[in-house]
């Protein structure tokens, strides 16, 4: 199963301050809307994603798509071809994708521990 890039997604309770502390740890803005109470930061191959208010728990999060330093890989698997796989090892979504269709699209599970996994594709899929 290919999940894309790896970022954490945290709930802050205040954005500029989070964003001011993690940039004195080296990590720069790369994209977000601030005005929309969310950023993405990065630091070399780590990314974090800083949302208020659009989150209950902080999130790992993979983007099918995607991968570090915006690098798009021609080839990936569509987050519906994932989804239909996780539904055939028995893990059914807590949130579940769209089945149709080939544009972005998102499902979200919960581990054993109630930790959301979002898996969130933002780009079309290969040769759609």
């Amino acid at each position: 199963m290919q999940l894309g890039a790896f970022s954490v997604s945290l709930t802050v309770k205040d954005l500029a301050a989070s964003r001011a502390f993690y940039e004195q740890l080296g990590f720069q803005a790369i994209g977000g809307d601030q005005a929309k109470n969310w950023l993405v930061l990065r630091n070399d191959t780590c990314t974090i994603g800083l949302f208020h208010g659009m989150f209950d728990k902080n999130t790992l999060t993979f983007n099918p798509g995607w991968s570090s330093h915006d690098r798009h890989p021609t080839q990936f698997q569509d987050v519906r071809e994932i989804q239909r796989e996780l539904l055939a090892r028995g893990i059914t979504p807590a949130v579940a994708a769209e089945q149709a269709g080939t544009g972005p699209a998102f499902l979200m599970v919960m581990d054993p521990d109630g930790n959301p996994v979002l898996i969130d594709q933002h780009v079309n899929a290969p040769g759609k």
